[in-house]
């Protein structure tokens, strides 16, 4: 009978993805991977493929959303930069997600699959469906 529990992936050390950084883990026979983000000190984990076109969304440019006041076409639209290091471009298309939630601002239609991350002790894990991420090789004793 299968086990429908997640997987626990140890995907680092706490030290070793910083605020600010990401980490890909668990790449497997072609398969995308997932990328282990730390947003202002909060972790989160997203699968590496943008639901747009297939794209590698977890490589993409972090950062925020620029807003405006008015059409940049006026004259000083007075432009901010909000929510910076908590926004992914897929590389391929530029559609935008959220890290936090995988929910796409650019089609509402599409969200990329989040995964649970903890901190336990000085370790990041990732909590991972069985499918995403290469089988157990048994002890050999």
């Amino acid at each position: 009978m299968a086990d429908d529990r997640p997987r626990r992936v140890v995907a680092g050390r706490v030290e070793d993805i910083a605020p600010g950084s990401r980490k890909i883990i668990v790449p497997f026979r072609g398969r995308a991977g997932i990328g282990v983000f730390n947003v202002n000190g909060a972790y989160f984990a997203l699968r590496n493929l943008c639901p747009h076109k297939q794209g590698p969304l977890c490589t993409g440019r972090v950062s925020g959303r620029v807003v405006a006041t008015a059409p940049p076409s006026t004259y000083a639209p007075q432009l901010e930069l909000v929510r910076d290091g908590e926004i992914i471009r897929c590389p391929w298309h530029l559609y935008e997600f959220e890290i936090a939630t995988g929910r796409c601002l650019v089609d509402q239609k599409l969200r990329v699959k989040t995964f649970p991350v903890a901190v336990e002790g000085d370790e990041v894990v990732v909590y991972a469906d069985e499918a995403d991420v290469p089988p157990l090789i048994p002890d050999e004793t």
